[in-house]
């Protein structure tokens, strides 16, 4: 693998370990030790959820480099671009450099086997290690518990949203999946929660691993929003307290917001109303309730794939109405709960487009989605054999005031960012 490509390494990458998802921390600590990537010597903010973890991290990476401080940020999946996973001062990390980590992973990790996501989150830190950042921000994959960023001890952890997802994995309760995400907090380590109404287990596991201080949303820091701003206030150690706001609504959730300003906060930055707004004002993370707009069309792409995430997209679009119709682009993986995503979803699209994924074995049905369309009483759905022909039929369906909602997965919205970037290209913007 001396000459291979990112994509070769990559594509070996999914076949070396003999399950593609195998929680546990004994193969990669092991590997780390053996690298000497442990403890880390920057301070390092763990960020775990079931949505808005990406969401999080790139308003916190935006605030600490408006304050002055380099970091190091690995976050999953990806969008388009593998590199898009580990970031240093904001920018992807090179080929070269991945390929470098890759490399001494393999050589370090003798007869031990790893997953994808254990080999991407090795490579991180020994970037990291090598760019020597200010501060680590690192993104939980699956849970917290036994994902393989917890090898690493957090200065401080943040816990977003809690919903059901991966219940196989997590457990079939909110406070199930709480207690495996509760799994980054360290004693004597502050904990930031941002979930409107964490389940009573959190609260337990806070107090049982003694995390201190524990910030909570509506306690600690509280939020007002309507439907076009939203105002906070967050406590300080001191006593006194920071307003935020008002600052107008936006694709990233104020609760999410606060969160980034309470971790920086935490970690001894200051941090003023001012440097949030201009943190704000950077580009938001792609597929976070993206508005593209393109020869008087309108495009909202959301990677949205639970029940939860789709409420939140729905209400959005509540919100910022259309003159017109809306329809959907809507893919999803069979192991999440279509049913639910459909009830939620019922009522709000005046068409559906469906698609299947061809080699991708996660992939759900088009047939199957459509069934439960159907049950659900939904009158317009078309199905297509690939995304780029459903991105098609629907597109050519659009009238000048319509617009067209992009939702369901990583891969729906990865698919179609690049027809976009096309389009955008030969019709020029709005």
């Amino acid at each position: 693998m001396n000459r291979a490509s990112l994509t070769q390494w990559l594509e070996r990458l999914e076949t070396l370990h003999p399950q593609a998802m195998d929680l546990g921390l004994e193969r990669i600590s092991t590997v780390a030790r053996t690298l000497e990537l442990l403890p880390l010597k920057q301070p390092v903010v763990t960020v775990a959820g079931t949505n808005g973890k990406g969401s999080t991290v790139a308003v916190l990476e935006a605030i600490l480099d408006e304050a002055g401080f380099s970091t190091g940020a690995f976050t999953s999946p990806h969008l388009l671009r593998f590199n898009e996973r580990i970031r240093v001062a904001g920018v992807a990390a090179s080929d070269g450099d991945i390929i470098a980590a890759f490399s001494a992973i393999e050589a370090a990790r003798g007869d031990v086997t790893l997953t994808y996501f254990e080999f991407a989150a090795l490579a991180a830190l020994l970037v990291f290690k090598s760019s020597d950042p200010d501060i680590v921000i690192l993104e939980v994959g699956l849970g917290g518990r036994l994902d393989a960023v917890n090898i690493v001890d957090a200065a401080v952890a943040v816990i977003t949203s809690i919903d059901l997802d991966h219940q196989g994995w997590l457990g079939e309760s909110r406070g199930e999946i709480a207690r495996e995400k509760a799994g980054i907090l360290r004693s004597g380590r502050p904990v930031v929660i941002a979930d409107p109404a964490p389940p009573i287990e959190l609260r337990r596991c806070v107090d049982e691993i003694a995390a201190v201080p524990a910030l909570f949303l509506g306690q600690d820091f509280t939020v007002v929003a309507n439907d076009e701003s939203w105002a906070a206030t967050i406590r300080l150690n001191d006593g006194g307290v920071l307003q935020l706001g008002p600052h107008p609504s936006g694709s990233v959730l104020p609760e999410n917001i606060c969160a980034a300003v309470q971790a920086a906060l935490l970690l001894g930055i200051e941090c003023s109303d001012d440097t949030v707004g201009r943190a704000l004002l950077r580009e938001a993370p792609a597929g976070r309730r993206q508005l593209r707009q393109i020869a008087g069309r309108e495009y909202i792409l959301d990677v949205a794939h639970n029940p939860a995430a789709v409420h939140k997209l729905l209400e959005y679009l509540n919100v910022n109405t259309c003159k017109g119709k809306t329809f959907c682009l809507f893919f999803v993986m069979r192991d999440k709960d279509v049913s639910r995503i459909v009830e939620a979803a019922t009522g709000h699209f005046d068409s559906w487009f469906l698609a299947d994924q061809n080699g991708n074995e996660r992939a759900a049905k088009a047939v199957d989605v459509a069934a439960y369309l159907d049950t659900a009483g939904e009158p317009q759905i078309n199905i297509s054999s690939s995304l780029e022909q459903a991105f098609s039929r629907a597109s050519h369906a659009l009238g000048q005031e319509d617009r067209l909602v992009v939702f369901g997965s990583f891969f729906t919205v990865a698919a179609v960012l690049p027809i976009l970037d096309e389009q955008e290209r030969i019709h020029g913007g709005p």
